[in-house]
């Protein structure tokens, strides 16, 4: 990281990022509080170059910048509009401002007065020795100022205790030089000092520089010039009792420092105790939180980061155009409404695949030469309802006329999960998730298929769930996942279903076992949609369905007479999902699943959509319903649709279908 190399070596790249917190108002709107910036950032600067990011939308989701400072210290107010999510905004200020930037930084100084570039070993050597030399000269001066006022002390504590004769001197004195020159001509006794310079070494005290006939002799105590100044303007309060204690002890105190004192100038670990002490009180007195964020690193934030987690539909035509929509661009209309136009498309082209995937999932995308390519979903272009969207091949790197024919949108590989994959010859291959972790960019094999057949469907597994495949002829299969073994990524796969000449697999959908399934599908109204190429379907509990072993003919799904004609689709749901059908005209019709009418294996269903002259449905697929989307849409004008009324439907069936005809408005 630039830190560390800014350590080892003195030279690195700092990368330093704004202090910021997150507030949820009453209302439920949230705002960026910024408590501190880069010391190198200007706060007015980086307002200026916010609100012109919102102006030109290259920054979106903000309603409001205010700058809150004060002299209690920085806040500025980032206010986000409703919805908006406060992370995403938040990564998009770090990418396009300067509340994340960098600096760079050379740790030169100065020793012994030449500029020289230090590492951090070195820099905390040099502080060191610093350290050591500027508390060894303050404990030199300390101590010279120690020892100066402990002389003085020691002439005052002699003059207390030979008070009367030097009263009677300095009165019979016919001037203050004169009485200076009297109190220097004699030795005096010394009193107490003796006992107090007996208890520590007497040079001690003894100021530098002092001549040697003053101070403390056998015969008596020799006054300095000093100290006879001191005793003449010596005020007669500190004759009282009380004042003569406190010379006495103050004289106590300051032999006492000095002796502290030549302990730290004689004792190098003395030394370093004091400068560890003085750092800590430092540190506690005005250590506080670090004002902005260091950064190991340079955190190049990815796409991703900078793109809000929300549910979008895609839809891939057939001729391999790919976009995004947000869910919210549909609503809910009665079962049978003519729908409203997903997308345009060319004449000769319509909408084949159409799922509901995360923003920030990916997608796998199996190709028709067995291939597999990865796509996150915030890389398709996201595109009103009448735009075509992106051709694939500009997203993806196929090769000639390599097509995509099977797409699985994940959030994660599970260690768990596996990967099935289906062809239209009614071959099965299971895989594990993990294989297909690593990721190339011009992608890996996922499985040998023969010139004529050609991946249907892919979708995850676990361990205890079922396999059913639905055929184009109607007929269905259910047997244990675990009857397909693990295979390796190049394996052609084992023999799913039994077809005849005419029939192709269609849909592969993942269900529970058959013993949680019989418990508990009727409770949780979870059933197979199954539906035809003219707009007709039903819905089939899953406990219909019998397991039975793989590669078996299977057993009826549909019947598919002249009116239905062949099946199109074929997935779970349940009655709280909503389902999207969509025709090669490239018109899009949400409905409940709950609708429509749950019937048995052997029957034809209802009407689903009403499809218009040569147009026939392509895709259906679930979508789970939301709260914000209950209201049923009665059609939009602009897209010149009308809806069928709620009215169940007859549709000529065996049991179970026994609906009137829909009267349409």
């Amino acid at each position: 990281s630039g830190i560390r190399m800014a350590y080892e070596t003195g030279r690195g790249r700092i990368y330093v990022r704004a202090r910021t917190e997150i507030e949820e108002s009453s209302s439920g709107r949230q705002s960026i509080i910024v408590t501190e910036l880069p010391f190198m950032v200007n706060k007015a600067k980086l307002v200026e170059k916010i609100a012109e990011h919102v102006k030109h939308k290259r920054i979106e989701g903000i309603s409001g910048l205010r700058d809150e400072s004060d002299k209690s210290g920085m806040r500025m107010v980032i206010e986000l509009k409703r919805g908006e999510q406060a992370d995403v905004i938040l990564n998009n200020l770090y990418k396009q401002t300067r509340m994340q930037t960098v600096f760079g930084l050379n740790m030169v100084a100065l020793s012994k007065n030449q500029p020289r570039l230090f590492n951090l070993k070195e820099m905390l050597d040099e502080f060191v020795r610093h350290r050591r030399e500027v508390v060894t000269k303050r404990t030199v001066f300390e101590l010279k100022k120690a020892r100066d006022r402990a002389h003085i002390l020691e002439g005052l504590a002699v003059a207390l205790a030979n008070i009367d004769p030097i009263i009677a001197l300095i009165k019979a004195a016919q001037t203050p030089a004169e009485a200076k020159e009297q109190l220097l001509s004699q030795k005096w006794e010394s009193g107490a000092v003796s006992s107090m310079l007996e208890r520590s070494d007497s040079s001690m005290s003894r100021p530098d520089g002092l001549d040697e006939q003053y101070g403390m002799f056998a015969d008596g105590y020799q006054l300095s010039p000093i100290q006879a100044q001191a005793i003449l303007e010596l005020r007669l309060h500190r004759l009282t009792g009380l004042e003569q204690e406190k010379i006495f002890q103050e004289y106590s105190d300051i032999i006492e420092q000095i002796a502290a004192l030549l302990e730290i100038l004689r004792n190098p670990d003395r030394l370093m105790e004091i400068i560890c002490e003085e750092l800590v009180e430092i540190r506690d007195r005005y250590g506080d939180d670090r004002k902005t964020e260091i950064l190991e690193g340079d955190i190049d934030l990815a796409m991703e980061d900078l793109i809000p987690e929300e549910e979008v539909v895609v839809t891939l035509s057939h001729a391999g155009y790919a976009k995004s929509q947000p869910v919210s661009d549909y609503t809910a209309q009665r079962r049978g409404g003519k729908g409203r136009i997903a997308t345009r498309t060319k004449e000769e082209d319509f909408v084949e695949k159409m799922f509901v995937a995360n923003t920030h999932d990916t997608i796998l995308c199996f190709s028709d030469r067995g291939k597999v390519y990865w796509l996150r979903v915030f890389q398709l272009p996201q595109a009103g309802r009448q735009a075509r969207g992106k051709p694939l091949v500009n997203l993806l790197p196929l090769e000639g006329d390599e097509q995509v024919t099977a797409i699985l949108p994940i959030k994660g590989y599970e260690e768990n999960q596996f990967i099935v994959m289906a062809t239209s010859a009614g071959t099965v291959k299971k895989c594990r998730l993990t294989d297909f972790s690593n990721q190339r960019s011009n992608g890996i094999i996922a499985v040998n298929l023969d010139d004529d057949d050609h991946l249907i469907g892919v979708s995850l597994t676990e361990e205890g769930q079922d396999i059913l495949l639905v055929s184009q002829e109607g007929k269905a299969v259910r047997f244990s996942e675990a009857d397909a073994r693990a295979m390796g990524r190049t394996a052609r796969g084992v023999r799913g279903i039994r077809l005849s000449s005419s029939d192709q697999v269609i849909s592969l959908m993942v269900v529970e076992g058959e013993d949680q399934v019989t418990d508990s599908a009727e409770e949780n109204g979870l059933c197979v949609l199954t539906s035809t190429i003219h707009g007709y379907g039903k819905r089939t509990n899953v406990s219909d369905f019998p397991r039975k072993n793989r590669g078996g003919k299977g057993v009826i799904a549909i019947k598919t007479s002249e009116r239905n004609g062949e099946v199109v689709s074929s997935l779970i749901v349940n009655d709280e999902d909503e389902a999207m059908l969509i025709t090669d005209g490239g018109v899009l019709i949400r409905t409940r699943v709950a609708e429509i009418s749950v019937q048995g294996r052997n029957t034809q269903g209802v009407r689903l959509i009403s499809l218009g002259e040569e147009e026939r449905l392509v895709s259906v697929e679930r979508v789970d319903e939301t709260a914000e989307e209950d209201a049923v849409d009665p059609g939009d004008p602009g897209d010149n649709q009308g809806v069928v009324s709620n009215a169940p439907e007859s549709a000529d069936s065996g049991e179970g279908s026994d609906d009137p005809e829909p009267t349409v408005h």
